[in-house]
């Protein structure tokens, strides 16, 4: 944050102190000692004067404060599944504003480009690794198990090649399979659009959850049903998952070291406020509360949570 205000470009004046993080979340306090800075706060802007501070709200991401990233990728966990060139290749392809040096021998490559385009290639790389072990779980499953005595020994017999193209062949007669975070599906499987979309292609999605992530593989309800179905629908909750991600956001209430009637009052008072947030998802666990929704939702909701309990108390 110092290097951005401190840059002439910006025409800021010398940086004199930054405090972050700070009581308030996601807010910095930055000291000048020279020429006035326009900030940007979340599309309000504020002027500072000389020798001044002020306080501005990095946006979701950081995005507005950081113009460039520099990443050092180690993509030597694909090598047993992919030649790496051809990973690369298809990473550029898929974000053409990335700028990325030559491979080295050990799979290390760097990366430069904007904070969004980072937050995609990351997103990318998750979703390989993931579909890449789902093929393995489906290859394994389908009766070409390793030897128990020395299953290490068995795999390595097998040729990348052959265990990919049995697994997209299994695939392909199950139905379509995404890999999707598990908040974007639980919100995706919340709203009408997912259900729509299941009625009127005449398919349904078995569901598996694995921690942050979760596996849904779609298929026909019938047997007229189009075959092209599974792939028309696997494309919109692509699609629709995409957009799911740059605008949700999780907000957390803890119930650590609260007794159990506080943690029951928060509780009624979360189910008390959603009828009045039809858009926000909230799920309980033991420790904590998971509030899922666009960031002005989530943040209003949270804080009427609060003053609820507060009045409650």
């Amino acid at each position: 944050m110092k290097t951005h205000f401190q840059d002439t470009k910006n025409e800021s004046g010398v940086v004199g102190n930054v405090i972050n993080p700070t009581k308030t979340r996601g807010v910095a306090n930055v000291s000048f000692k020279g020429k006035k800075e326009n900030v940007n706060r979340k599309q309000e802007y504020c002027q500072v004067e000389k020798s001044g501070s002020t306080q501005f709200t990095d946006p979701h991401f950081s995005e507005k404060v950081f113009s460039s990233v520099e990443a050092i990728l180690d993509l030597s966990v694909f090598r047993s599944q992919v030649p790496l060139e051809s990973l690369v290749m298809e990473l550029k392809r898929k974000i053409p504003t990335l700028r990325f040096s030559p491979l080295e021998p050990n799979g290390r490559i760097s990366v430069q480009g904007s904070f969004l385009a980072i937050q995609k290639l990351k997103e990318s790389l998750l979703l390989k690794a993931s579909f890449l072990l789902e093929k393995n779980r489906n290859f394994i499953s389908e009766g070409k198990r390793p030897n128990r005595q020395n299953p290490r020994r068995h795999l390595q017999r097998s040729s990348s090649s052959e265990l990919l193209r049995s697994s997209v062949t299994k695939a392909t007669r199950r139905g379509e399979t995404l890999v999707l975070d598990t908040d974007i599906f639980l919100y995706l499987k919340k709203s009408r659009f997912y259900k729509n979309t299941l009625k009127t292609c005449h398919v349904f999605c078995e569901e598996r959850v694995d921690g942050e992530i979760t596996t849904i593989c779609i298929k026909n309800a019938q047997e007229c049903s189009q075959p092209n179905n599974e792939k028309v629908v696997k494309a919109l909750f692509e699609e629709y998952s995409l957009a799911l991600h740059w605008e949700l956001r999780k907000e957390t209430l803890t119930l650590k070291g609260k007794g159990s009637k506080d943690k029951r009052n928060i509780k009624l008072a979360c189910e008390q406020l959603s009828s009045r947030f039809p858009q926000v998802l909230i799920y309980f666990y033991e420790t904590h509360i998971d509030i899922i929704g666009s960031s002005s939702d989530t943040n209003l909701f949270k804080k009427e949570i609060t003053e609820l309990i507060r009045l409650e108390s």
